[in-house]
């Protein structure tokens, strides 16, 4: 099940004014970040700058992102899944699979009805336009959720299988990246359809144990199962801010660097998660980026041991005379802070050393606000009155899966 347009989905649901109109969220962004269907056929796309939104699509409906309430809806759009479901893996905010197998039995229903009437509830009751899949794999089951939509329902089975996959660019398949795209490609294969009827020798001859999965799972053979284990790894968190003017005050962009690791280190430690990796960038005048990630030596939610690193890719990227409009970081491949193993360096004791401080200066912001107590190299970001915002995530609930 995937929802459709799900941040605007659910301003939609929210305010059913909005319905059949051209409507974007990001305002606090700066960018567009989600875009109703009506929006996207004016040519609205992803990552558009909101100031060239409004020079070009004037008519546009922008909102910006409620997060709290995007979290919410998540929740309560897969809850409805589970009422007829025990097995549900929730893959992203708004995307989960849900194995129905043998269910036609005890519910009296096929599984198009199963679908259908999980469908029909989450619209009726949350007001949600959703597209599902139903077919014997995983890998089929994405293809067919992407087939109709928006509000779409599609049936693949192993006999009509072949009749979808013929239809797919083959780099449009789940698990296929750009390179490996380009390399079946030159090989002739163009579709999923093209792929998956080659032989499992000549998969296994060219490609990794991976695409022979892949390969299974779109030739009817279930590899992939269903994780209905709560979450314990996060892709990312990730902090930016556009400002205006422009700047090419190095010190004032590395306490902007600053802030974004301090707020994204608070939540990894709500999570109870730490970085194994960290990236910054930084966004010109003219919309072109320099960025840097680099692998800590050990994995900390500790700013103090991050930011020593931060200064030094800032110096790799930062070129003096340029005029800088944004900035950001992230924090990137993330584990359980209560697993993190002792290094060689001693990193882990250092970071230890913080965790007592960070333990009461997140108390004093739970009662008292954001940046009650934060670091000097944060000072500047936060005294100098700028345009635009960033994504502080006050529910603290929105991660990146």
């Amino acid at each position: 099940m995937d929802g459709d347009a799900f941040f605007v989905g659910v301003e939609i649901a929210k305010n059913s004014k909005l319905k059949g109109l051209p409507v974007v969220t990001g305002k606090e962004r700066g960018i567009v970040t989600a875009l109703s269907y009506e929006a996207k056929a004016l040519g609205v796309y992803r990552g558009l700058p909101i100031f060239q939104l409004k020079k070009d699509f004037p008519n546009i409906i922008i909102l910006p992102g409620d997060y709290a309430s995007y979290v919410k809806y998540s929740r309560d759009m897969f809850n409805i899944v589970r009422r007829y479901v025990d097995d549900v893996e929730e893959y992203s905010i708004d995307e989960c699979f849900a194995d129905l197998t043998g269910l036609d039995k005890p519910l009296k229903m096929s599984y198009r009805e199963i679908a259908e009437l999980i469908k029909r509830k989450v619209n009726s009751e949350m007001a949600l336009s959703v597209s599902l899949g139903v077919a014997p794999t995983k890998v089929l089951a994405k293809v067919a959720s992407k087939w109709v939509k928006p509000d779409g329902l599609t049936v693949i089975e192993i006999a009509n299988a072949q009749k979808f996959l013929q239809q797919v660019p083959i780099n449009k398949i789940w698990g296929v990246g750009p390179q490996t795209s380009k390399f079946l490609m030159r090989k002739g294969i163009q579709t999923a359809g093209d792929f998956a009827g080659r032989s499992i020798n000549w998969v296994g001859h060219y490609l990794s144990k991976p695409y022979i999965e892949i390969w299974k799972e779109l030739n009817g053979v279930s590899i992939f199962k269903i994780n209905p284990l709560a979450k314990t790894e996060y892709s990312s968190i990730q902090k930016t801010r556009t400002f205006y003017p422009p700047t090419e005050d190095k010190i004032f962009l590395f306490s902007q660097l600053s802030k974004h690791i301090e707020d994204a280190c608070s939540k990894a430690r709500y999570y109870k998660l730490a970085p194994r990796k960290v990236s910054i960038f930084l966004k010109t005048q003219s919309f072109c980026y320099a960025r840097s990630e680099v692998r800590l030596l050990s994995a900390t939610n500790s700013p103090e041991m991050i930011l020593p690193i931060v200064r030094c890719q800032l110096d790799k990227i930062y070129k003096a005379g340029t005029s800088y409009r944004a900035s950001g970081a992230g924090l990137h491949d993330l584990t359980s802070h209560s697993v993190i193993q002792r290094d060689l360096f001693g990193e882990t004791v250092r970071a230890g050393k913080f965790d007592a401080i960070h333990e009461q200066i997140d108390d004093l912001e739970g009662k008292f606000g954001k940046h009650i107590v934060h670091l000097a190299s944060t000072q500047s970001a936060l005294k100098r009155k700028v345009m635009g915002t960033d994504s502080d995530d006050l529910d603290r609930d929105l991660l990146f899966l």
